[in-house]
């Protein structure tokens, strides 16, 4: 069995139930930011499951969602849009989308791992840890859920604005997306509290 996974089977030994919170687009400078919540049952092994960030492949992301789909106890996602984001900031908007997360489940888990950070007015235990995604396979799984549904979000954004091209870079501040941003100004779905957008000089009838 992967570490990852003996890992969760020894949290199991007093927490039962556990469920694995992870994010994904907490740095892009458009979209939402998407966590989720997954709960494993005991004994499972996906077979190639790690963290979304060291799969750059979408198809073997995507493959992988559909196997923890059909794996998982519950799953659970929490979404909170760029709106929200410029008014509370993005950990506390991350902290938000992980906290609908965990209200999504279907069953209510006995210990929540999480990625980096902790949720403080969610009454379930919880253990907080760095890189989380490469120790436990619950938090690697919430990261490919995160992340495929992320980049359908962005996918589906990209139809709307295709001049920005979002279904390549998904928002985040790649060179191309930059030049994007100069050349027609932010859209709707761009985070206008962040420093690269706020930087942006636009004229007076292209500003938002």
């Amino acid at each position: 069995m992967p570490s990852i996974f003996k890992y969760d089977e020894e949290i199991r030994r007093k927490y039962p139930i556990v469920a694995g919170i992870d994010e994904a687009g907490r740095g892009p400078l458009a979209g939402p930011v998407v966590a989720s919540a997954v709960i494993l049952p005991a004994g499972v092994v996906i077979d190639k499951l790690r963290d979304s960030k060291k799969i750059p492949d979408e198809r073997v992301r995507k493959a992988l969602f559909w196997k923890i789909a059909g794996s998982a106890v519950s799953i659970g996602v929490g979404i909170v849009g760029p709106d929200v984001i410029d008014k509370i900031n993005i950990l506390e908007s991350t902290k938000l989308a992980m906290k609908k997360a965990v209200e999504d489940l279907l069953i209510k888990p006995h210990i929540l791992l999480i990625d980096a950070v902790r949720l403080e007015d969610v009454p379930i235990s919880q253990q907080s840890m760095i890189k989380g995604e490469s120790v436990s396979a619950s938090i690697a799984a919430a990261s490919i859920i995160a992340k495929v549904v992320r980049d359908d979000i962005m996918h589906d954004y990209h139809e709307e604005y295709p001049v920005y091209n979002f279904r390549d870079h998904k928002g985040y501040s790649t060179k191309e997306h930059m030049e994007c941003i100069n050349k027609y100004g932010p859209c709707l779905i761009h985070r206008k509290s962040f420093r690269k957008v706020i930087d942006i000089q636009l004229p007076f009838e292209n500003s938002w």
